[in-house]
């Protein structure tokens, strides 16, 4: 929902502020309470808006960035840890526009959008929710691709060679009903939210992507040479 979003970008709603209840925010923007429901719990996905038990929901407080400069697939990380990896496709959806809960970068805006959800495994115990949204004219051999292995390993048997990321950052969020159900973990149990733009070697986006992480079963690693 563009008008709640903007609400937010615009500072309408402050970070740290509570915002108006469901029945004000329908009553705000004239629409259904499922509507506003359904648009708080994307925001909160996207680590926007954040629910606090008996307290009403927030806008996110600002975060402080720190760069991490490495890029490797889920499947990469899991071999390394001996641990054997897989993934099921739970969607793959063809959107005429990017959702409206994230501003997409400029291949997206113009452009039928391929959107591939994935729940990832190690050992066979799910570690990751996997949204990734691709420009479907590039990238439309992904919608018939086999994806229960590697992504880049697909990507490089088509030729797209991974060369480097852009705007990535990690959050921590609480799970919801919905991510708990497929993480196997307790609604708001803590998750890492992985954002990041991928670009292959001539910087043409390759995928906008969006992971929920467990965090009880995940480490990210920070060293310097």
């Amino acid at each position: 929902m563009q008008s709640l979003r903007a609400a937010i970008d615009s500072g309408e709603f402050r970070p740290g502020g509570r915002i108006p209840t469901e029945p004000e925010l329908a009553t705000m923007y004239g629409v259904s309470r499922i509507t506003i429901r359904r648009a708080i719990e994307e925001l909160c996905e996207h680590g926007l808006l954040v629910k606090r038990q008996g307290k009403g929901t927030f806008v996110s407080q600002s975060k402080i960035a720190k760069k991490i400069e490495h890029i490797s697939s889920f499947s990469e990380s899991c071999r390394a840890s001996g641990m054997t990896p897989s993934a099921k496709v739970l969607a793959r959806t063809l959107l005429e526009d990017p959702p409206s809960a994230f501003t997409p970068p400029t291949e997206l805006t113009d452009t039928q959008v391929l959107n591939i959800q994935r729940l990832h495994y190690a050992d066979g115990v799910p570690i990751m929710i996997e949204d990734n949204y691709y420009p479907y004219s590039r990238l439309a051999f992904l919608e018939e691709a086999p994806l229960e292995g590697s992504l880049f390993e697909v990507l490089a048997e088509h030729g797209v060679r991974i060369g480097g990321s852009r705007n990535s950052y990690i959050d921590a969020l609480a799970a919801t009903s919905s991510q708990a159900e497929l993480l196997q973990v307790l609604v708001g149990d803590p998750l890492f939210f992985f954002y990041r733009e991928i670009l292959d070697d001539a910087g043409r986006l390759i995928y906008v992507g969006r992971q929920h992480i467990t965090a009880a079963r995940y480490r990210f690693n920070y060293d310097i040479a």
